[in-house]
């Protein structure tokens, strides 16, 4: 991509070890070509704050919902893929909240497939007044490590319930009935209590799981090949047949896995590197 666009710089900023229950990383992408440029970012099934310095950016949802971006905004949980659009001379820095960061951020608010500034989720200015002073720091490094340090006065303690959640990392048990047994409650409260604090069910994120891995086993076979054999990446993502796998590249980025090949130069995964 780079080689393509050499105008165009994007990378991922990783966490200090205390913020990684609180964010995944922060991503990076900055046009200094003369023309705006269009990217697609994957579907992350996280909830993001952007900020945005330079000129206005844009952001176009698969519905063909077009979002003006001035100087911050909060998105998530991104269940599909997007495009956005950055003008010439623009930059973005964005925080991808991990699990239920964002819901021990801002409490009960759900953002679903809406936009909203992060100043009307709080009620107060303290957004806007952040996005000043970011703007005054040259060095992006210097910009996350100042969001940390905003961001820890307001963060709500994780939950027991929370934690277990986030903590199961065993792809063949159930964390539901696990987490239900563990702390006798029912499997429907532990299913409410997920999808009302990490913005998504467990059946969502078992699937969007599944693409990803079929996503980054295209990458492997690009690398190794040159080419794709599409029934072993079926194969190998638990996918019934070729039609299931085609469903969900239709649903995340309203593109066939044909085409994704094709257009992977302008398709970022904030989930590699």
């Amino acid at each position: 991509m780079q080689e393509l666009q050499p105008e165009y710089h994007q990378y991922r900023i990783s966490v200090p070890e205390e913020f990684e229950n609180i964010f995944t990383h922060f991503y990076f992408a900055e046009n200094t070509s003369a023309l705006a440029i269009t990217k697609t970012l994957l579907p992350t099934y996280q909830t993001i704050l952007l900020f945005c310095f330079g000129e206005k950016a844009f952001i176009s949802t698969l519905e063909g919902t077009v979002i003006t971006v001035d100087k911050c905004m909060v998105l998530g949980p991104v269940r599909q893929a997007f495009n956005y659009t950055l003008p010439s001379q623009t930059s973005i820095l964005v925080a991808n909240f991990k699990n239920d960061a964002f819901f021990r951020f801002f409490g009960r608010i759900a953002l679903d497939k809406t936009a909203r500034h992060p100043d009307e989720l709080l009620e107060e200015n303290c957004f806007t007044t952040l996005w000043h002073e970011l703007a005054e720091i040259k060095d992006t490094q210097d910009q996350v490590g100042h969001i940390l340090e905003f961001c820890t006065p307001y963060l709500k303690n994780q939950d027991h319930i929370s934690r277990l959640l986030s903590c199961h990392e065993n792809d063949h048990l159930n964390p539901i009935k696990i987490v239900a047994e563990q702390t006798q409650q029912t499997e429907r409260n532990i299913q409410r209590k997920q999808k009302e604090q990490f913005g998504y069910s467990l059946k969502e994120i078992n699937r969007y799981n599944r693409f990803l891995k079929a996503v980054k086993a295209i990458e492997e076979e690009i690398e190794k090949q040159d080419k794709v054999t599409w029934f072993t990446i079926i194969d190998q993502c638990g996918y019934y047949d070729q039609s299931q796998l085609i469903h969900d590249f239709k649903h995340f980025l309203n593109i066939s896995p044909a085409r994704y090949l094709k257009f992977q130069q302008d398709i970022c995964n904030p989930k590699s590197g």
